[in-house]
């Protein structure tokens, strides 16, 4: 096994922004696609992204800076992608590079909207990738504490332990701590789920309701996504760990958080479409909210906030009705 592989990040958000910050501490290269040919420009000329993380200064000479994801590709050994689930079946139509030979590592939260798929599934049953050769990057870690250097931690999950140690080595660093887990299903879903339920906690304050109920949902969050995990993939894991647990909590309540936001302006009464046109950022949780209430159809899983959440953005309920019903199935 390749002990120093190359990496190459492709999004070029601000946590694909993060990510490329974190590798270029500890790399003396790194390749980073995005699609936005000016940003790259800027990035080559002024050190920093222009549209995410401005603050970020980049070694320029560290960057293998692209906007033809098979030039990246190509290029390195392990993969991170790091683009709003909703656009990765669009990026992936662009290759014409084999990805048998690579490890592919989703720091993406969210399910594949084409497939309804969590990344790493997708991978391994569109593109034939082993799952040992799939991995995930999850929180608890905003990517504007990162830019901050704000003591942040990372799980990294991969069948091949061997394979995340070496991400985790190279994500790690002064203001990053970094542990290892088996649980890549488990963790890709939680990513998921937590940001359907920062939404809910979004839209609770945007109704007016105050810290004692958002304590009240945010317990009742993390007992109903024990369940929803728990049928989908069945393992000993410990729901209370930072990348379930101390990963919904962040995103529920942080200032950070563009899923709150989202929700938050719901609650305040927003249109989805209004909503979204105001926000420079991709809400994930938007469309995970669909993916996984339809996956739930076939697992039965008992999961109001979810449904609550639905009901709201894709049946077009009154939130504030939809919300009084839901406070009387929480305790």
């Amino acid at each position: 096994m390749n002990t120093n592989p190359k990496f190459a990040v492709i999004g070029g958000g601000s946590w694909a922004t993060a990510i490329a910050k974190m590798l270029c501490v500890n790399l003396n290269e790194i390749a980073w696609y995005m699609r936005n040919q000016s940003a790259i420009d800027h990035i080559k000329t002024h050190k920093h992204n222009p549209n995410y993380l401005s603050s970020v200064e980049f070694d320029t000479n560290k960057l293998k800076l692209t906007a033809d994801i098979n030039e990246a590709v190509e290029y390195a050994d392990y993969l991170i992608f790091a683009i709003p689930s909703a656009f990765l079946s669009t990026e992936l139509e662009k290759l014409t590079v084999d990805l048998k030979n690579k490890v592919i590592f989703s720091a993406i939260k969210g399910i594949v909207p084409e497939t309804f798929l969590i990344v790493g599934e997708h991978f391994h049953k569109k593109y034939d990738i082993p799952y040992e050769n799939i991995g995930v990057i999850t929180g608890p870690c905003h990517a504007e504490e990162v830019a901050l250097e704000r003591l942040s931690y990372l799980t990294i999950a991969c069948g091949d332990a061997t394979k995340a140690k070496i991400v985790a080595k190279i994500l790690a660093g002064n203001y990053i701590k970094t542990k290892i887990t088996d649980d890549i299903i488990g963790t890709e879903y939680a990513a998921m789920l937590k940001n359907i339920y920062a939404i809910a906690a979004g839209i609770a304050h945007g109704l007016g309701y105050g810290d004692n109920f958002q304590s009240v949902i945010m317990s009742n969050a993390i007992r109903e996504m024990k369940k929803f995990i728990r049928k989908v993939h069945k393992m000993k894991r410990n729901i209370n760990n930072s990348a379930y647990l101390g990963d919904l909590l962040v995103t529920g309540y942080s200032v950070f958080s563009r899923n709150r936001m989202f929700g938050n302006m719901i609650g305040k009464g927003y249109t989805v479409k209004s909503a979204m046109m105001e926000m420079s950022m991709v809400a994930e949780g938007y469309y995970a909210v669909k993916s996984a209430y339809k996956l739930n159809q076939e697992y039965g899983a008992k999961t109001p906030i979810i449904d609550a959440v639905y009901e709201i953005l894709y049946e077009g309920k009154d939130a504030k009705s939809v919300f009084k019903k839901l406070t009387d199935k929480l305790d």
